[in-house]
């Protein structure tokens, strides 16, 4: 949100530093930029345009930016979806546009319930830097790396660089917000300071991705996204397969395996594994699309959690969000929402308390972790189930609400209502408590009031003008 300069907060000039130029560290900018001075400190070179970033090897894989998430963004930086679909992203009805086989069956495509943009995750960050760019209170120090927290155990009052030139330089703030991603060093940081370790807890499932870009065939302008989930209950490896139409008439496919079932790096073999999961949709549409790249592979998927809001003299002057906090398994696309819903706790508070404000820091780490807990329940309570898994295992209640998740997912094939509800919580734009209702706990007691799809719920139009093409030739080889 911009703020006139005439309604800003009167007094003195305030400053922040936020640690990370990725996405999570520009929307923490924008959330700040109505009452500070913002320096972005960013240890890489960041892209002009939408082009790879060398601190993110995951955007290579395809990325879910779910409606709560654009909702979130949209709120931080108004018009950004439209910069987004006019740069050539396109926005997807939920689950109007999705061929989904979940753990339980096919999901219906009923009307728009909720929705999401579609796109390579290098379009998404490079509109939200263009957007970060214009503000004038911003500041982004590029090729700077972090050294250290400046402070003591009860506040943070800046940071210590050293910048592209080999300077090192100690820069003064109000407000410290780490938003510098899966590798973030904030543990260590506050270590340094003598601020008590988080508490952290792990759910790994060995989980593997491996991606490749497709030439889109020709007439497939509108296609839905399709994916193809694992069903945690079979005592196998989990895989997955899932088409994600990108800018630019390409579609990014991602496969993924769990322990004993990894995809590997040969383009040989990437279409044979899109067959063998649970429904061979995937393999049979890329069978007839031209593949542009090769193939690449990340393992970095460890769902890990630092509970910060749990330390109890935690200091002031520093907050923790995105990626710095919790990392889900990419498979569920939560990342990026829960990053953007942590902006907006973080400048709701700043609004309403005051950027130096006593206590400040230890409320917004509160807030960030509501949404970080629902991402964390929805990737952990079925991660952990599948074969090989590392982690704490359910207790009884947590097994008695899987048993109720997994009928309402088998509700939800055959129910709008319930199949609303689901939706609302996996693009976190409702909490989890939504699942409780009285009227969807008695629909999920009543169940499907339609026999399960036997097939792709693919349209004529959509099947034919794939499936229908013969393949192309010499391009299995990649």
């Amino acid at each position: 949100m911009n703020v006139p300069a005439s309604t800003r907060p009167a007094g003195p000039s305030r400053r922040a530093v936020v640690i990370g130029g990725g996405m999570a560290g520009m929307l923490a900018a924008a959330a700040l930029d109505a009452y500070a001075d913002v320096t972005v400190i960013e240890r890489d070179a960041l892209p002009e345009g939408p082009e790879p970033r060398k601190g993110l090897p995951q955007a290579r894989h395809a990325h879910l930016l779910w409606s709560g998430g654009v909702r979130a963004m949209e709120d931080l930086l108004p018009g950004v979806t439209d910069a987004w679909l006019t740069a050539g992203a396109r926005r997807i009805a939920l689950p109007t546009g999705l061929v989904t086989l979940q753990p339980h069956g096919w999901l219906r495509r009923w009307p728009e319930m909720q929705f999401m943009i579609a796109c390579s995750r290098d379009l998404l960050d490079s509109v939200i830097r263009d957007r970060i760019s214009r503000e004038p209170r911003i500041t982004a120090m590029e090729r700077t790396e972090l050294l250290g927290l400046e402070g003591g155990a009860s506040r943070v009052t800046g940071v210590r660089v050293r910048t592209s030139e080999g300077e090192e330089r100690v820069l003064e703030a109000d407000l410290v917000v780490d938003a510098s991603g899966r590798g973030s060093r904030a543990v260590s940081w506050l270590d340094a300071l003598g601020v008590p370790q988080a508490p952290m807890e792990e759910v790994d499932s060995g989980l593997a991705y491996a991606s490749r870009i497709f030439r889109a065939p020709e007439g497939t302008e509108e296609y839905p996204v399709v994916n193809v989930q694992p069903n945690a209950a079979d005592p196998v490896p989990a895989r997955s397969a899932t088409i994600v139409p990108i800018e630019g008439g390409r579609w990014l496919v991602t496969l993924s395996g769990t322990r004993g079932g990894q995809p590997t790096g040969s383009a040989e073999e990437f279409e044979t594994f899109a067959r063998d999961v649970r429904h061979p949709l995937v393999g049979e549409l890329i069978a007839r699309a031209e593949p542009l790249t090769d193939v690449v592979i990340t393992r970095s998927t460890v769902n890990r959690r630092r509970f910060f809001e749990k330390v109890k003299d935690w200091p002031e002057g520093f907050v923790a969000l995105g990626d710095a906090v919790a990392t889900y398994n990419p498979i569920y696309g939560h990342g990026m929402s829960v990053a953007a819903q942590g902006a907006v706790a973080l400048r709701e508070h700043v609004a309403e308390y005051g950027l130096a404000a006593p206590g400040l820091a230890r409320r917004v780490q509160r807030a960030v972790a509501r949404p970080v807990a629902t991402a964390w329940e929805l990737a952990t309570s079925t991660d952990i189930r599948y074969p090989g898994a590392i982690g704490k295992q359910p207790g009884g209640i947590q097994k008695l609400l899987g048993r109720y998740v997994n009928r309402l997912m088998l509700t939800a094939t055959g129910r709008p209502l319930v199949a609303k509800e689901f939706l609302g919580v996996v693009t976190l734009s409702q909490p989890t408590t939504a699942l409780l209702k009285p009227e969807i706990v008695l629909a999920v007691l009543r169940g499907p009031r339609r026999p399960p799809l036997t097939e792709p719920p693919l349209t004529n139009e959509e099947r034919d003008a794939v499936l229908g093409a013969p393949e192309p030739s010499g391009t299995r080889e990649g």
